[in-house]
Order: structure tokens, then sequence, then C-alpha cells
């Protein structure tokens, strides 16, 4: 039994994207999520359409997310007028209706900074302990750390 290597030669990204073959179905689908979405935020009062976003499209039905209940009921009560804003695009006459899911966006949270501070007298501790030291690297960065707790600590002098 061998085993034989098959050598694929590379191809140009633009066949990979528009050609055949799960990639480029993939692009398609986004691009038609993309305009869709585009479509309806464009025709939207401004503060609905901040709030809506097109997940997929799948056996007929649109699924529209939002990130509030409330939104979803406006949603919900303009179904029929959006429904007939999709139809007028090109590759969406297939939609017959939609699905409403509530995604609330949760921010990023950025974790406090933890700020340290060095009194001066453990400043002057860490100047001491560098002048006895030997190593030369380890000399320079106790310096350093001495000279930025002096620097960012008010001098109680």
């Amino acid at each position: 039994m061998s085993i034989k290597v098959k050598r694929f030669r590379a191809q140009p990204m633009t066949r990979l994207l528009e050609g055949r073959g799960e990639t480029a179905s993939l692009m398609r689908m986004a691009r038609l999520i993309e305009r869709a979405q585009s479509h309806l935020r464009d025709n939207l009062p401004p503060e609905l359409a901040s709030h809506l976003h097109v997940g997929g499209f799948r056996q007929g039905r649109l699924t529209l997310i939002t990130d509030g209940a409330a939104w979803l009921t406006r949603l919900r009560y303009e179904q029929a007028r959006l429904l007939d804003l999709l139809h007028e695009l090109p590759g969406f006459e297939a939609v017959t209706g939609f699905t409403f899911k509530v995604r609330p966006v949760r921010p990023a949270q950025v974790p406090p900074r933890q700020v340290r501070h060095l009194t001066a007298k453990a400043s002057d501790e860490i100047s001491s302990c560098a002048d006895d030291v030997d190593d030369p690297r380890l000399k320079s960065a106790l310096q350093r750390l001495a000279a930025h707790a002096e620097a960012s600590t008010p001098s109680n002098e």
C-alpha cells in the first residue's frame, strides 16, 4: 500500500470566491444578506434601522435580529411593508416571511485599571537595593522601577 500525495495548484481568489463550491456560495449569501440589510435600513425610520440586523435566509424565511423586545414589536408591525420592500430586490422574490429574534448586544467591558502607587519611602528602599546589586540588568531594572515610583507619587517632604 502506498500513499500518494496530491498536489493542489493554487487558485486565484476570484475563482474561489466567485466560482463554484462552498466558499463561493457562502460569499454570494453574504452579499445577498448585506444587500437586504442595507435596503431595509434605508427604508426604515432611523431610530428603528439602527437596531435591525439581517441574520440569514433559510427555507424562504429571512431572519431579522434586533437588540430588544420593543424593537422586535415595532418590526412585527412593519412586517407587511418589509416584505414588500424585499420583493423589490432581485433575488428576494422567494421570501415568504420572517423569523424574528432578539439578541441583546452587550458592549465589551474594559476591565478597570489597577493603578498601584509606591510611596517615596518604598522608592528609596528600591534605590538603595539597586545600589547594592552587582548584576547590571537587575540593577537597571530596579533603578527604572524606583524612578517610576518617584515620578508617579507626590512627595511628602
